[in-house]
Formats: C-alpha cells, structure tokens, sequence
C-alpha cells in the first residue's frame, strides 16, 4: 500500500487547522516539502512541546512526504528563537532537508509567508503552493504521517490549554473529548464566567459552550475572562461591526498597510474594503474585491487599526457577497514584495502586548498523562470537504481505532474513527457519540 493510501485509511488531515486532506498532498509530485513549524498564534505552544518530545517521529513523516512526493528539497521553518526545539530537530533531519529560521513575528506561520522565507518564490494569487512547486505540512500532521506508516489512525489530538487555567500545558486528547474535560485536565479555571477561543484568539472562533468538542484541527483552547477585552469586542452582533466601520473609519490605510499578504504584494486592501462600507451597491462591488485574498489573520482588525474598527470582518463579509455573486477576483499586477515588508513585521510580543494577554504568556509545558475520558462526540465533518458516511449504528460495540465514518469514494474528504472503545450511543449523519 502507498503512504498515500496508508494517510487516506488512517484519516491524516492538516492538524495546524486547515484540515486538508494530507493524503492528496502525498499522492502531489514536487521539488520542495516544507515543515510548519513556526507557530505564531498568541498563548499556543503545543508544536514546540510536540517538537522537544517528538523530534524523530515528525522527521520520519517529514522524510516519509519526501520521498512520497519526489522532492528533492526540504525545508524546516522553525522560530529562531526556540533554539531548544532546533538542536533537537537538527538532531535527526533527514539529509535533503535544511532548517529556516524565522523571526518571532505573527503571522509567521503563514504558509505563504513560509514558501516566501524558505524559498524566495510567490505563490500566485488566489492560489497554493503546489503551484510553486511546493508542499507545506504542520509538524503535528508529520507526526500522524509518521504513525500512519505504522497503521495507526487518527484518533487523538494534542492541544495547548492557556490562558486563565491554573495550569497551562500541551497534552493529548481522544478526539471528540469535550471543552470542559479538557480544561479540567488543566487544572480548571478560577472564572466563574468565561469565554473560550478555540484555535487562537486571532484566526480562532469564540464559544461560551464547554461541550463542544475538541477535533482533528483543534490547535490549542484559550480561556479568558467574560470581561476580557477580546471578549468584549468580538461577542456581539455582527452588524455593530459594520455599522461602527461605517460611521467611524477614517481611511488612515493603516490596516492595508500591515497587511501580510499586501506587503508580500498581493492585492489586499482593507481600507478599501471598509470605505465600501459607506458606499452604494456599485460602490461593493468594485472595493469588496480587495478582500478576496485575505488570509483573516486578523492583524487588521486587532492590531493596525488605531480606531479599534473591524476590518478582517469586512474582509470576511466581502468574501461571502462576492462567492455568492460569483464573482471572482484577479490580481490586476505582478505579485512584487513591498520594499518595507520587513520594517513592518509584527513582533509577536508587541502583539500580545496589545491584546492585553501578556499576564497569559507563559509556558504551557508537555503533560505525557493523557486525558481519559468516558465519552467522545466525535464530528464527522473534520476536514476540508464532504463528510465522512457513518459505517456504524446505535447500540454497536466498537474500538479504539475502528472505523466508525467512511468517505465515499472519490469524494474530498478523511476517514474518521473511535478514539475510544466503547458502546455507540448515538449515529447520526453528523456525528458518532460513544461511552465507554
């Protein structure tokens, strides 16, 4: 059997968030394999912990997708300031493979930042880095490559708990465990009211529901207090977000200005976004356009703007107006640096500085004692694509590891099994709830 099938069974998808079914970039044919293993979302730790503890198992999946693809070049973008992290990597990197350092600045996990800073090339506008000839895998997806190759599934996640727990760390979790087991397993939080970003306070959503679950792409879960800031900014209708912009955006271009993807040279212009805000429907349809190739790294909107207005949102709003008009953007120029991109990287301390989290930023160290739990709520939708078909039914008895959702064939998608053993109490079209 290929790697690529050994992936498929194994249901692998890009564990840093995105989901993309790994399988179809081991079957891709390229020059270059990238490892991600920048982290820069505020508070998150769990890459270097699974780095310092997992060297050799992510070098063998970072190996393992060379060969696969053919590659006859590897990069490993690490932070130069986690030397600990490199000395270990460097210890076992394969012998094609050379390490990237990266500047401690956000969003320096970017895959389009880090094909730049690995490789000098641009990937096209709209585009993805097999069109430069490239493949870009988080390490923890390395990590699950390496244990696909060993015939072993998907079946938990390692996550970073932070914020206003009393004891933050980086642990493993039996996919579907919920929210609150999991702070628990962090030693609970004092709060007693308090909101929880699931991925990161920059690119991650907000919930105030303990039993959701964790997931195949949950990178780390923040706490904070209700009255947090961030909280307060980003829980509430999305209609003050856009009635405030139009009222109060000044058109200082500070948002577009530290833009990541308009300093690499893409065509991303918030403040243009948001002076459509005020503008008639052809007015939209002329300026939402410079939204379409946002990466919603929400520097925008929680770091640039003096006003504390919401362009990313916009940006997003903008981007689901025109797929539902059908319109698509092309970049009307060559995508060229900007000749000050590097005097406008965003330190990530002067980041967290901001969003007033500097009492958080702590280590949040390995916890080797996995969570245990009784019952998991597992989503079939996890990944890029359809969901998976369920292959069980209420009252079965299954285990760790069984297949419990199946993708159909030829459909984009991944596999999905038991992260525990257990009856199946529940099997619905969207999930598969199990007790053990």
């Amino acid at each position: 059997m290929s790697l690529s099938d050994l992936i498929y069974e194994a249901g692998v998808v890009g564990a840093g968030g995105a989901g993309f079914p790994t399988h179809i970039k081991a079957s891709a044919r390229s020059e270059i394999v990238l490892a991600n293993g920048a982290e820069c979302e505020p508070l998150i730790h769990k890459d270097y912990e699974l780095m310092m503890h997992y060297a050799e198992e992510i070098n063998n999946g970072f190996k393992l997708l060379l060969e696969s693809t053919s590659a006859t070049k590897g990069y490993f973008g690490i932070k130069g300031k986690n030397q600990k992290a490199i000395d270990v990597i460097s210890n076992s990197l394969n012998e094609k493979s050379e390490l990237t350092k990266l500047g401690d600045f956000y969003p320096s996990g970017d895959e389009y930042e880090l094909v730049y800073e690995a490789t000098g090339r641009l990937i096209p506008p709209a585009g993805i880095p097999l069109d430069v000839d490239c493949v870009v895998n988080n390490v923890e997806t390395l990590l699950n490559v390496s244990k696909a190759k060993r015939n072993e599934p998907v079946t938990e996640k390692f996550i970073c708990v932070a914020g206003a727990v009393k004891k933050p760390s980086s642990f493993f979790v039996p996919v579907g465990s919920s929210f609150d087991k999991v702070i628990e397993n962090a030693g609970g939080s004092d709060l007693d009211e308090f909101g929880i970003f699931v991925g990161g306070v920059m690119m991650g959503d907000l919930t105030f529901n303990l039993d959701e679950v964790v997931t195949k792409t949950t990178a780390g879960i923040i706490v904070l207090p209700k009255d947090h800031y961030l909280i307060r900014r980003i829980n509430q209708p999305e209609q003050n977000w856009h009635r405030i912009g139009k009222s109060a955006c000044d058109q200082c271009s500070y948002c577009t200005e530290f833009c990541p993807r308009y300093l690499l040279g893409y065509q991303v212009e918030p403040h243009q976004v948001m002076r459509s805000l005020g503008f008639t429907k052809t007015g939209a349809s002329v300026w939402n356009q410079m939204a379409e190739l946002c990466c919603s790294c929400g520097l925008c909107t929680l770091y640039a703007c003096p006003e504390d207005l919401y362009p990313k949102e916009a940006c997003d709003k903008a981007k689901i107006e025109m797929k539902n008009e059908g319109i698509k953007f092309i970049q009307q120029k060559p995508v060229k640096v900007h000749p000050i991109k590097e005097g406008r990287k965003v330190p990530l301390k002067q980041l967290v500085g901001k969003l007033k989290l500097a009492d958080y930023d702590v280590e949040a160290p390995y916890n080797p004692e996995n969570l245990s739990v009784k019952k998991v709520k597992i989503p079939l939708l996890q990944h890029i694509g359809k969901p998976a078909l369920p292959v069980v039914k209420r009252g079965e008895i299954v285990e760790t590891g069984e297949i419990i959702g199946r993708m159909q064939e030829g459909e984009l998608g991944a596999n999905v099994h038991a992260s525990i053993g257990g009856k199946v109490k529940e099997a619905t079209d969207n999930f598969i709830l199990i007790e053990s």
